[in-house]
């Protein structure tokens, strides 16, 4: 697999924005449509971007090395390895059932909880214990940004995702959830039957090739026994020539001489089945990250903290009181900061500020994070030094996704700072309400700035200016949202996708390979739903 496949394809996209940014006059909306001269992008925009990227989203980048980081120090602790592998032994049989078991919880939690970037302390996890079920990189590609993507797409009451959304058409938040779920519950069905159909594949495949090597061996043994029957009655009729004409020496040199080289050519084929099955095994070996360490050690500590830190971020990204009303996440914050102990503010002192479960963000995130990797240390009695090695080595393997993370939020500045798009979507839209035209325009504005709060920023100001009938307003909110879960299941501007690609080192063609056919039914299926929502 060639290198870097993700950020050449990154890449790719910044020239074309810049391209787009000479040939496109800027326009944006102020309560009406406003349209000036080009705002073209020179070289030291180009160059000066990436660092604008890094001063506004660098915390991103910076929770994806610490999670490199944490991984790191948890293969210095055997108790990891053999945590992931006492969990692929008791899944042995039941592995479909496990990868949807995986594809549920990720839906569902990028649905309800949004911030799906906050999911990627549990990637690296689920792609050993995939890869150690015997599955490949595609596998898990499909399970994990499958998932995320269609828990975007069938967003429910993840308000970090639909807030801008919800205000800017005056829906409320609740706003068609049974059509929300239906969206959610078929997008998890269809990634879970996919996955199933390429595991299939895979396997026949790989069952085809064996089946071939065997055949090829089959047949240079029946070959080569032919071969030895010809000689041999080749053999006795030379032997019957050479009495008469006394010539039996040069005759049976020949015939040896021709045997030894079908034995040779026998061995050589044999030889080239073994080496051709010994390197598909080696490939396999290579995409297991966890190796067997021949002991085995007490994981019941190691699986609780695991747990707790899975509970702590499921509460703590839940939106509470803003989805559901829920006032008691805060009212525990609040007693909690304000507790006094013989007149100390011991917990506001020594945690500081701290926000609500419910309201929190990846910089929240960072502390626990870096304490249960402490406790880990602590418990496992890891060295400092091995502890140090390991966090480097584990951020240095996800340096290339931080990488590939501010390469496009860079792209979203070039967004930003040079706002072509509007221009696209007004030729796109008209003055009322089309699916067929709101559908193309929430994929471009996807497309053009990945992040939903910017997705909808970007163009729904304008639409509503324009789509004036408010009764279309809620099948509007549900095109833009599954367009946009849609749209970053393949788009070369999803963080979800680029960044797990990055991590996997699965190039950008081979994914599209794979992944049309999940894409075409959620689109055909997604379509239909419009459709009836319309005629309703």
């Amino acid at each position: 697999m060639k290198k870097h496949n993700t950020v050449k394809v990154v890449l790719i996209v910044i020239l074309l924005f810049l391209l787009l940014s000479w040939i496109l006059p800027a326009a944006y909306y102020s309560s009406s449509y406003v349209e000036q001269g080009r705002v073209q992008m020179g070289l030291f925009d180009l160059v000066n971007y990436p660092f604008t990227s890094l001063s506004y989203f660098g915390y991103i980048a910076l929770f994806i090395i610490l999670v490199g980081g944490f991984y790191g120090v948890l293969n210095k602790i055997p108790a990891y390895h053999d945590f992931v592998e006492k969990l692929a032994a008791k899944l042995k049989g039941k592995e479909i059932f496990a990868l949807s078991i995986i594809s549920i919880i990720l839906a569902f939690g990028v649905s309800i909880c949004g911030l799906q970037i906050a999911f990627a302390i549990f990637i690296p996890l689920l792609v050993s214990l995939i890869f150690l079920m015997g599955y490949d990189k595609i596998v898990a590609a499909l399970v994990i940004v499958g998932s995320m993507t269609v828990g975007l797409a069938g967003s429910t009451y993840a308000t970090t995702n639909l807030s801008v959304l919800t205000k800017t058409l005056s829906l409320k938040t609740d706003y068609q959830i049974g059509v929300r779920f239906v969206i959610l519950l078929v997008g998890i069905a269809l990634v879970i039957f996919n996955t199933i159909m390429y595991i299939k594949k895979n396997k026949k495949a790989v069952a085809a090739e064996d089946a071939k090597s065997i055949a090829v061996k089959v047949t240079d043994e029946v070959m080569a026994e032919e071969i030895a029957k010809e000689e041999a009655k080749k053999e006795e009729k030379e032997e019957v020539e050479e009495k008469k004409t006394s010539s039996k020496q040069t005759s049976t040199k020949k015939s040896s001489t021709k045997k030894s080289t079908t034995k040779s050519s026998s061995k050589k084929s044999t030889k080239k089945t073994t080496s051709k099955n010994a390197n598909k095994a080696a490939l396999v070996d290579e995409d297991v990250i966890v190796a067997n360490s021949g002991k085995h050690y007490n994981t019941v500590t190691f699986s609780i903290l695991f747990g707790l830190l899975f509970v702590l971020m499921i509460l703590a990204f839940i939106p509470w009181e803003s989805a559901f009303g829920i006032k008691a996440m805060s009212t525990a914050t609040d007693a909690v900061s304000k507790f006094k102990l013989f007149g100390f503010n011991i917990f506001g002192k020594i945690l500081g500020t701290m926000n609500a479960f419910g309201s929190w963000t990846l910089v929240d995130l960072l502390l626990p994070l870096l304490l249960i990797t402490i406790i880990f240390v602590i418990i496992y009695k890891v060295k400092l030094d091995d502890a140090l090695d390991g966090f480097a080595e584990g951020a240095k393997k996800a340096l290339l996704p931080a990488c590939v993370v501010i390469l496009l939020y860079t792209i979203l500045v070039l967004a930003t700072y040079h706002p072509f798009q509007l221009v696209i979507y007004k030729t796109i839209l008209g003055s009322k309400f089309n699916i067929v035209t709101t559908t193309v325009t929430a994929i471009l504005s996807s497309f053009f700035n990945f992040e939903a709060s910017y997705v909808f920023q970007s163009v729904l100001p304008y639409y509503a200016s324009v789509v004036t009938n408010s009764a279309n307003y809620p099948l509007v909110g549900v095109i833009f949202q599954s367009m946009y879960g849609l749209t970053m299941l393949v788009a070369p501007t999803s963080l979800i996708l680029m960044s797990v690609l990055s991590y996997l080192d699965v190039s950008y063609g081979e994914w599209l390979k794979n992944i049309w056919k999940l894409l075409l039914e959620l689109f055909i299926i997604l379509l239909i739903i419009f459709i009836i929502l319309a005629l309703i």
